[in-house]
C-alpha cells in the first residue's frame, strides 16, 4: 500500500531531521555539550572515591576528540538517513523489491545513530566512564529515548512491502 511507504519515508525523514538539529545544535551551542563531554570523560561528577577512577580522561585534546567524533556520528546518522528518505520516496512507486533495496540507507543510518546514542552514551559513558553515577551529567535517558526511536523506526520500515496499487 502506498500510505504504509509513505509512511515509512515521513518515519525516515523525521529520524534524519532529528540528526540534523542534534548536529547543528551541537556545532552552533559547541560550548554546552563540550562540557557534557568534558565531566562524563573527567569523571568528576561521579561517586567519590569510586574504583573506577583511573578510566578518567583529562586532556582537553581528548575531550575535544572526542566530542568531534560524536558530532560526525551525528552528522553522519543525518546524511545516511536523508538519503534513505530519498531513495525512498524515488522508489515510492518502484516494485516492490526495488523499494525493498532502497531502505539500505536506513539500515546505514539507523546503525550508525545506533552506534552513537546506544554504544556512544550507554556503553563507553554510560559504564565505562560511570556516568550513571552522575546527577548533574547523565544523559543515558535522552540517548535513549534516542536509539530506541531508531529501532522502532527500523523495525518497521524494514517489513517488506507488497506491490504499489495501480
Amino acid at each position: 500500500m502506498l500510505i504504509v511507504r509513505l509512511a515509512k519515508i515521513v518515519m525516515t525523514a523525521a529520524l534524519a531531521a532529528f540528526a540534523f538539529i542534534v548536529t547543528y545544535d551541537n556545532l552552533i551551542d559547541y560550548d554546552s555539550n563540550y562540557e557534557f563531554v568534558k565531566h562524563v570523560l573527567s569523571m568528576d561528577t561521579t561517586f567519590p572515591g569510586n574504583r573506577l577512577m583511573g578510566r578518567a580522561i583529562t586532556d582537553p585534546a581528548l575531550w575535544k576528540l572526542s566530542y568531534a567524533a560524536i558530532i560526525a556520528g551525528e552528522g553522519l546518522t543525518f546524511l545516511l538517513l536523508t538519503a534513505a528518505s530519498v531513495a525512498m520516496l524515488l522508489a515510492l512507486r518502484a516494485p516492490a523489491e526495488a523499494f525493498q533495496r532502497s531502505k539500505a540507507w536506513l539500515v546505514a543510518g539507523a546503525a550508525t545513530g545506533f552506534l552513537v546514542w546506544f554504544f556512544g552514551f550507554m556503553v563507553v559513558g554510560g559504564e565505562y566512564f560511570a556516568m550513571w553515577q552522575s546527577k548533574s551529567w547523565n544523559g543515558q535517558e535522552a540517548a535513549f529515548r534516542f536509539y530506541i526511536t531508531l529501532l522502532g523506526v527500523l523495525i518497521f520500515v524494514n517489513q517488506r512491502d507488497g506491490e504499489p496499487a495501480q
